[in-house]
């Protein structure tokens, strides 16, 4: 005779009141959908072979070959990528669009005689794609001689409005913390610094975007739609909040990991998004073309800021040529093959469940793996437990559990834990502060016909939108404990 398996999945209360903390809006819902998208770095340092340009380059020294949008957009939409923000404008105030405001831009540049556009290639390449298309621009400006004026406020929205109403729809602006210090200021070649708080009056900004690009969010170290994750190494934070204080953080901010973590009890809803390069630099650098991250590390930052409730902004460094260099496409690939294979088959998917609790039909317990993110389980108020039970033929082996909050309604899930019944006792497996959009979490290959998922903690009744159970593969380089 066949064995059965029962999978326990056991979720305990401490706190059920009814949730009134913040919640996403539309469009951070919309973003949070994408998850994985490119942060391109393409810009006068490429040229130059610089980190941050000091502002005195010549428009003369851009001049790309063979650029080609298209060529980007194809291997962002073959690697899984859902949209590219490009850097149009970085410190050195070099614009890669014809900008009425400047003289230091292409339109200066020897590349198309002066006549390109880089930011319309770009928009159109994702356009054709299927890509959503979003904008880098630095509120720092090296090169303007009116920087850390008043003036430089209005220079700055002329070409922010350029951007958001010459270039269709546009998903995220991007504001850099990195701001004040040296330049070459129109030829002062001096250092300025600035209230990072107060000089740019932000306010406004925001009113601008939202008046221009009503659908797009807003990402800076602070907000107000999307934060910065506190580093560039690709984690996210195991205690990771989609909530915080609005006003504890700010562009700049010297001691911004005290709360990168996010807040428990967080008066406003913005998550993170956690950037990193595929390469050691963000711009293109040729002695950097045998050190593009291998699949091994580009799999671990992938579990460790999508798996951790967060978005993966991955920039590829687009070299010279303009085009997307063959070493970095090769790895990008490969990453988006294994992700593929990792969660082909969830283990779990549709089967028949049993509970010990009554359920209204909209939130019972088939909706924890349904595959479907837009149904959910909620229980009973007040109950002393919860348990729902998945029968299969014969047991499984795993190593990996992705679990999903549905987070239209809030992110509510404080601690949790997973354990398998070993022997008639419960073993705990891995441990957990914190769901929200998507938790990933790998452990030792298993094999069992139990397998329980506890909440602890919970700040109002917890709503699983998903339970699923995948067997991965070790890669080259991985351990079997992670």
């Amino acid at each position: 005779m066949k064995k059965k398996l029962f999978f326990f999945i056991s979720i305990v209360f401490l706190s059920c009141e009814t949730y009134q903390g913040p919640k996403p809006t539309k469009r951070q819902l919309e973003w949070q959908k994408m998850e994985y998208y490119a942060f391109v770095h393409f810009n006068m340092n490429t040229f130059t072979n610089k980190e941050w340009g000091f502002g005195d380059e010549k428009p003369s020294q851009f001049n790309p070959t063979e650029f080609d949008p298209n060529q980007w957009a194809r291997i962002c939409k073959e690697a899984g990528m859902k949209g590219i923000i490009i850097t149009a404008k970085h410190h050195d105030g070099f614009c890669l669009w014809p900008s009425k405001f400047t003289e230091h831009s292409v339109k200066n540049s020897i590349w198309k005689n002066g006549k390109g556009d880089a930011i319309r290639e770009i928009s159109d390449a994702c356009k054709k794609y299927g890509l959503k298309f979003g904008v880098y621009l630095s509120p720092w400006d090296r090169n303007h001689s009116e920087y850390g004026k008043e003036s430089y406020i209005t220079f700055f929205r002329n070409q922010l409005t350029e951007l958001l109403t010459n270039y269709g729809e546009i998903f995220e602006v991007w504001f850099d913390g990195a701001n004040g210090g040296s330049g070459y200021y129109g030829g002062s070649n001096e250092e300025r610094r600035v209230d990072k708080r107060k000089y740019y009056d932000w306010q406004n900004t925001v009113k601008l975007v939202r008046e221009l690009q009503p659908n797009a969010v807003i990402f800076s170290d602070g907000g107000p739609d999307i934060r910065w994750v506190g580093n560039e190494k690709g984690y996210a934070h195991d205690t990771s909040w989609s909530t915080i204080y609005r006003d504890s953080v700010y562009g700049g901010m010297p001691d911004y990991n005290r709360f990168s973590k996010g807040q428990k009890n967080g008066t406003h809803w913005i998550p993170t998004e956690t950037d990193v390069s595929i390469r050691p630099g963000w711009y293109y650098h040729p002695e950097q073309d045998n050190q593009v991250k291998t699949l091994t590390k580009l799999r671990e930052i992938y579990y460790s800021s999508i798996g951790k409730n967060s978005s993966l902004l991955l920039n590829i460094p687009v070299d010279k040529r303009g085009i997307i260099h063959e070493n970095d496409a090769k790895e990008l690939i490969k990453l988006k093959n294994q992700i593929d294979k990792d969660f082909k088959t969830n283990l779990i998917l549709n089967k028949k469940s049993k509970s010990n609790q009554f359920f209204i039909i909209k939130n019972n317990s088939n909706n924890i793996n349904d595959g479907d993110n837009k149904t959910y389980w909620s229980p009973n108020k007040n109950p002393s437990n919860w348990s729902v039970n998945f029968t299969l033929d014969n047991k499984i082996k795993f190593n990996t559990v992705l679990i999903r909050e549905n987070i239209p309604l809030g992110q509510r899930v404080v601690s949790f834990k997973i354990e398998i019944n070993d022997k008639g006792k419960w073993k705990k497996i891995k441990e957990g502060s914190t769901i929200g959009n998507k938790r990933i979490l790998t452990f030792p290959h298993i094999e069992t016909n139990n397998i329980r998922l506890t909440v602890l903690e919970s700040k109002a009744t917890p709503q699983i939108s998903e339970f699923e159970i995948y067997n991965t593969t070790i890669l080259e380089g991985e351990k079997e404990v992670q």
